[in-house]
């Protein structure tokens, strides 16, 4: 038997806030985390725009010898992690006694892997890089470090899918305790947000160059947006059977009803069409709801030309004469990358649980592709019950999914 999977705890550490309650006031009141960087322009940056964060102070919650093995990324999702499970009601003690699992996404690690290098070369002597280098530096330093900090016996795994990789750690989390491999997983996404880590994306031309008016560069789905903006932060999602849940009187927040993946097959960087539009198709008919009843898309648009224009006509496609309200997050956070999978699923719980949408911010004059969109570029109050949310990434990958609130 299929088993219900449901969402007990949500944490988040982004520009729109260090927890839950900053992080909503933010989205209700449509502000923008995106600010200009002067010290990236002296690396050579075309553009110096980014989301702003800073590092959490974790020297009172964690020993020396545990934080000397966490890269930039490990502190942002940890301190996620921990609100999350908070949340949820899971203790070390139940953590000690269950086999509580660990999926998150990343795909990098740069700033850590760079500074290991310098060392090397500036040193010549590799045993100045010191052991934290190595666990720094693996794409997998997320999972490596909160199974450890939380002692998680489930399934530890990080998903490496390019900027859907958060959004795939929660829909593979959601297969193995639907098929009963796994009763809970902590699921999520992290992304750093140092220079180091983005500066190719910069190299190609991918940012936007309103550096004159911060607020306003990202600007997804309108006619005259110029590229994305980074960001980064962490975001945690706590996933398990609706029976491990009513077993140990947790709140039921929401229940993910449907995960939809695909390929693209073409472009490494250009996105189609019909690969999204499979992946959007695959999550509706999963969740075996009817098309109307979704309430509202969470888009992936990153603010980029090519890529807001496919997805407009994917969801054209997709949902046909109806039109539920779109918008992209991104408008406000710019895009959090390896971790926009996972924190637009808070953002979109967090607006479902309150009552309205967020703005598209600097949605001004639509192209011919988003104008076939119900995109509101103010905050709007509504009650809705279902959402989707895209994420899409580099080499094609695809990754929607249904959550429907728990009542």
């Amino acid at each position: 038997m299929k088993r219900r999977v449901v969402i007990t705890g949500t944490g988040i550490y982004s520009c729109l806030g260090k927890n839950l309650d900053e992080t909503l006031k933010s989205l209700y009141e449509g502000k923008s985390g995106i600010v200009f960087d002067q010290s990236r322009k002296a690396l050579g940056f075309r553009s110096g725009l980014t989301a702003h964060l800073e590092m959490p102070n974790l020297k009172s919650a964690l020993g020396r010898n545990q934080r000397v093995y966490m890269p930039e990324q490990c502190h942002y999702a940890y301190v996620a992690t921990a609100e999350a499970l908070k949340n949820a009601r899971i203790d070390p003690d139940y953590m000690a006694a269950n086999e509580v699992g660990l999926l998150y996404g990343n795909d990098s690690s740069a700033e850590a892997v760079m500074k290991s290098i310098d060392t090397m070369r500036e040193k010549r002597d590799t045993t100045m890089i010191g052991s934290g280098g190595i666990f720094q530096s693996m794409n997998s330093t997320v999972t490596m470090n909160l199974s450890c900090i939380f002692k998680l016996k489930g399934i530890n795994l990080t998903v490496s899918g390019a900027c859907a990789s958060g959004s795939h750690a929660i829909g593979l989390g959601y297969l193995l305790i639907r098929w009963g491999l796994q009763d809970c997983i902590v699921c999520g996404g992290a992304q750093e947000i140092n220079p180091y880590s983005i500066g190719s994306f910069d190299g190609i031309s991918a940012f936007s160059t309103r550096e004159s008016e911060p607020a306003k560069a990202s600007r997804p789905f309108d006619r005259d947006r110029d590229g994305l903006v980074p960001g980064g932060g962490a975001a945690t999602v706590i996933i398990e059977s609706l029976e491990s849940a009513l077993k140990r009187g947790a709140t039921v927040l929401a229940e993910v009803c449907g995960y939809g993946f695909s390929s693209n097959g073409d472009h490494i960087s250009v996105p189609n069409v019909d690969g999204p539009s499979r992946s959007l198709k695959m999550a509706i008919k999963d969740s075996g709801f009817d098309l109307r009843s979704i309430g509202y898309v969470n888009a992936h648009a990153t603010s980029t030309p090519v890529g807001d224009r496919n997805e407009a006509k994917a969801i054209a496609d997709v949902f046909g004469d109806y039109k539920p309200e779109v918008t992209s997050t991104k408008s406000m956070t710019g895009h959090e990358m390896w971790m926009a999978g996972a924190s637009e699923i808070v953002y979109s719980m967090l607006m479902m649980k309150n009552g309205f949408i967020a703005p598209n911010l600097n949605f001004e004059n639509p192209d011919e592709d988003s104008a076939k969109l119900n995109i509101p570029s103010k905050r709007i109050s509504k009650q809705f019950d279902i959402f989707l949310s895209n994420s899409f990434g580099f080499g094609g990958t695809n990754s929607t999914l249904i959550v429907k609130d728990f009542k």
